[in-house]
């Protein structure tokens, strides 16, 4: 089986003392492709660099929007830079992000979330570089920003750790976008949330992990690492009458397809 890790935060300090450790767990795993996502323009630059060193890793590049209010000058011309780069399918840079809104912190103001997140729906479509969204608690207000984005051109993207409504998620995907799934679909109290993932269209639904956090069941408390994206796959696969080869293989197909990697 073959697994894909749509989200990872694989540069972040967690890994620090054993990355290469846990890039081979995730490949003695079937995961044979992760993304590495950024959330500060040092954090991008970092995620490039791990996707030019390790086999079936790419990056994605952004600001996400806890990181907003504390951009340096030349941050953001800097993910510009890193997105537009006349090689950066070479680089192995295949997604815009993270970014969105996030109503539960309060790390940065609404207005420069807003802003940044407009930012790099413009960058997606100026590069066709899909772009991954961080959404808490406030589903509406991103709604509205994509519906307002889409009046400019297409939309191709991420909904991340999706833990919004049905009719959310179904809106999403008619804007364009794919919803994605991790740790927290496999709870013991996510009901709802898997009641969600059951309406997702067979060729919009992925899976991630997120790392480090969110790790599912029978994992929940400890370190998430991509080799755990299996656990979420086999609750999906139960929750939508398929066995876990075939829900492997699709949502493997349908992430190759978004961020166009081989056939």
């Amino acid at each position: 089986m073959e697994f894909f890790d749509t989200h990872a935060h694989l540069d972040q300090g967690e890994f620090d003392e054993d990355r290469d450790d846990v890039i081979a767990r995730a490949q003695a795993a079937g995961v044979t492709n992760i993304v590495a996502v950024g959330v500060t323009a040092t954090s991008s630059r970092a995620c490039v660099d791990l996707a030019s060193r390790y086999e079936g890793v790419y990056a994605a590049v952004g600001i996400q929007p806890n990181y907003t209010g504390e951009v340096a000058v030349d941050d953001w011309d800097a993910i510009v830079a890193l997105a537009r780069a006349g090689d950066a399918a070479e680089r192995g840079i295949v997604a815009i992000g993270e970014t969105g809104l996030d109503r539960y912190w309060d790390h940065a103001p609404w207005d420069v979330q807003q802003d940044y997140f407009d930012r790099h729906v413009r960058l997606s479509q100026e590069t066709g570089l899909p772009f991954i969204v961080h959404l808490r608690d406030c589903e509406a207000d991103i709604l509205a920003m994509l519906r307002d984005a889409r009046c400019r051109g297409p939309l191709v993207g991420i909904m991340h750790s999706y833990t919004g409504t049905a009719a959310g998620a179904a809106e999403s995907v008619e804007l364009g976008l794919y919803v994605s799934f991790a740790g927290m679909v496999t709870f013991k109290k996510s009901d709802e949330l898997r009641r969600v993932a059951a309406t997702i269209p067979d060729d919009r639904i992925l899976i991630e992990t997120d790392a480090p956090y969110l790790a599912p069941h029978p994992r929940r408390g400890r370190r998430n690492e991509p080799a755990l994206v299996e656990h979420t796959a086999e609750c999906l696969a139960e929750l939508r009458g398929m066995t876990l080869e075939d829900f492997a293989a699709q949502t493997t197909r349908n992430a190759k397809r978004l961020f166009r990697l081989g056939n």
